[in-house]
């Protein structure tokens, strides 16, 4: 840490010291907000009649409330069943874990983990999610059973949660997700005439929300810490005073959150529009943020200006240029299923609402994809929104380059007619200095068919819960890279620290756009802390002709090692090996697709899936979720310079093969094997 990041975590210990002072179990009472003048709610929504109350997703929202009242909620894939008439907010309903309700905040450990306590799935509840999605079926349907069970669960929290008091309060990131949520609320409720009453008539509301203010106006992450934690907590602070207005300190703490977020997005934003973690689940957060932010501005008077809009603007354009046939982004990184916003059926497509906002704000550059369900929380951000205002120089066609970001995309079509997608990793290991959210995974690729995961990133599994499985899910050796001498890439320091990152470069690009074939070439340095001295050059050739993809490692060792080459593939591809051969089946709709890899000579192939020690062959399609899918992996000694050839042929005929190779691989045990 730099000697002014240890002044400040110096200071905020000093303030955590001075707030123990008014902690109690009666704190909510001995926090009287500062007010200047009445609260006012100043930002309701004025266009709500544009909403099409018989739209699709309109049926999709009123359904999920409906399971909502009926006490049933999903956190994580998890469903929890006892959420009527209040909840138990500091249980995890599936685990009977309870985290801390008394104590002094920052006295609570939430870092200690086990596979029975996860803090995230008892943090989720209180972000409040369901309740937005409550009041954006109330504003659709008028219905006052939504409205009164927002009150009735909000009082519950507020009564349960004093200021600084038990685990909801630990976390920065938490309070400011808290106030977004509130304020949307409130905007939602506008037409319910229990509304003032609940919100700023209601001296039990105005002391959660001058404690969540003042807590995020004095208490903010910087320094090494300063991601997409610190854009969160701005957000909400800036979202609450731009909508509540009359504590004393309500212009003051505007201005400062506006200044963080004027300085932070651009500055987490790289030039192409990725964000500079570098994990898509988190790009999309991030975007949430800075269009919650844009539009809470923009309905108050106070303006972000251009530079944070044109990074807006670039990153909802990278986000579109990044997507598969499907719609699909890439799999990068970390993601922890966050959103800054529900106001939409939790199934929804998020990058749909992203990209319909995006147009509404934006304009949608022509090689932009059509949205299928642009969905509520869309028209209820349009409901806010000025006029569309392109201000960031558009790309004709679509990019397939982000030099930034260290993102190459590689399109081609087999002859069947299905988008070939093929995703290839590059760029920097993540933000500095923590780089908290990336993975092992440099010179890393993904490959989808029609859309279809076939070489896929294994996703993040958990967090503090279950250390082990969270060093897999980050491993060199859960990706489509190579491993040597058991050693990642990069050097893990903790949870959420990498001390030594591996650096990539692109080496050479060819093609992306047009032309018979696309390359790619790029190495990194990961290897060169090892006893080997080792680089790691990787080239990607794509052949559109006739339709293939090429993969050639080279490695050049100063000592004798020992390489692994991995290939992950997703759920729905079933694997067969022989030898150094590995057939691929999986469905289209009512077709079959077949694919053939030719493995590279040298190594020694086994097949893996939902092996646990080691682990190997799993995958996460959401936070605290994962299952067996299948693996290969390649394991030899190397020395001086060694190159390994890996060739995969689209368009097999499925009926050509032999349906026992299937079968042997389906039968093939599920712990692990070789």
């Amino acid at each position: 840490m730099s000697a002014l990041e240890i002044a400040l975590r110096t200071g905020d210990a000093a303030k955590k010291t001075i707030w123990r002072s008014r902690h109690a179990l009666d704190s909510a009472r001995s926090l009287p907000p500062r007010r200047s003048g009445p609260v006012i709610f100043a930002t309701p929504l004025s266009r709500l009649a544009t909403i099409p109350p018989d739209e699709a997703s309109a049926r999709r929202l009123v359904a999920a409330a409906e399971e909502v009242m009926g006490g049933r909620w999903t956190i994580f894939g998890r469903t929890r069943a006892d959420m009527t008439p209040v909840p138990d907010w500091f249980r995890d309903a599936d685990t009977d874990f309870s985290a801390s309700r008394h104590d002094y905040s920052f006295d609570i450990d939430w870092r200690a983990g086990a596979p029975d306590r996860d803090v995230k799935r008892v943090w989720e509840l209180s972000r409040h999610h369901h309740l937005t999605l409550l009041a954006a079926a109330y504003a659709l349907t008028g219905d006052n059973r939504y409205a009164e069970r927002i009150g009735e669960q909000l009082q519950s929290w507020w009564q349960a949660n004093p200021f600084l008091s038990g685990i909801h309060w630990t976390m920065g990131i938490e309070v400011g997700m808290r106030l977004i949520a509130w304020v949307w609320i409130r905007r939602l409720l506008h037409s319910w005439s229990e509304a003032p009453a609940l919100f700023e008539r209601n001296p039990i509301f105005l002391r959660q929300l001058y404690g969540h203010q003042l807590y995020l106006a004095r208490l903010r992450s910087h320094g090494s810490s300063a991601n997409n934690h610190l854009l969160a907590e701005a957000t909400g602070l800036f979202a609450a005073t731009c909508a509540f207005r009359g504590f004393s300190q309500t212009d003051r703490w505007r201005a400062q959150a506006l200044a963080v977020l004027r300085r932070e997005i651009p500055r987490q934003t790289f030039g192409d529009g990725a964000n500079r973690e570098l994990a898509t689940d988190y790009h999309l957060f991030v975007l949430e943020l800075t269009l919650t932010a844009l539009l809470e501005g923009y309905a108050a008077g106070f303006p972000l200006g251009r530079d944070v809009w044109r990074a807006a603007q670039s990153m909802t354009d990278a986000l579109a240029a990044w997507l598969d046939c499907r719609g699909k982004p890439p799999r990068q990184g970390d993601s922890d299923d966050c959103t800054a916003l529900l106001l939409d059926a939790q199934d929804h497509a998020r990058v749909d609402s992203l990209l319909a906002t995006g147009a509404s704000l934006f304009t949608a550059a022509p090689w932009w994809p059509q949205p299928q369900r642009a969905g509520l929380r869309a028209a209820f951000w349009a409901a806010l929104a000025p006029e569309p205002l392109a201000l960031a120089p558009r790309q004709v066609t679509r990019p397939a380059l982000f030099p930034e970001a260290g993102i190459a995309i590689l399109r081609a079509e087999t002859r069947a007619g299905d988008e070939i997608w093929c995703r290839c990793d590059h760029g920097p290991h993540g933000l500095e200095p923590l780089a908290a959210h990336a993975h092992a995974d440099a010179l890393s690729i993904e490959l989808r068919i029609g859309g279809v995961e076939i070489l896929t990133d294994p996703g993040t599994g958990c967090y503090q819960a279950e250390p082990a499985w969270r060093d897999y899910f980050r491993s060199t050796r859960a990706h489509n890279s190579l491993e040597l001498d058991g050693q990642d890439q990069s050097v893990a320091g903790g949870m959420f620290l990498w001390l030594k990152p591996a650096k990539s470069r692109l080496v050479a690009v060819s093609g992306l756009d047009s032309g018979p074939v696309a390359e790619w070439r790029a190495m990194h340095d990961g290897y060169r802390r090892l006893p080997a001295r080792a680089s790691h050059e990787r080239m990607v050739r794509l052949d559109r002709a006739e339709p293939g993809l090429t993969i050639v490692d080279r490695l050049a060792l100063a000592k004798s090692g020992v390489c692994r080459l991995a290939f992950h593939f997703g759920p729905a591809v079933e694997v067969a090996l022989d030898d150094a051969s590995a057939r691929l089946h999986w469905s289209a709709g009512a077709s079959r697709r077949a694919a053939q890899i030719e493995l590279p000579a040298g190594l020694a192939w086994s097949l893996w899936r939902g092996s646990v020690d080691p682990p190997i062959g799993w995958y996460s399609a959401g936070f605290g979720r994962r299952q067996p899918t299948w693996s290969l992996l390649g394991e030899g000694g190397v020395e001086g310079a060694a190159e390994f050839v890996t060739r995969v042929a689209f368009d097999g005929n499925p009926a050509a093969d032999s349906s026992a190779a299937v079968t042997a691989a389906r039968l093939t045990s599920s712990t692990s094997h070789r």
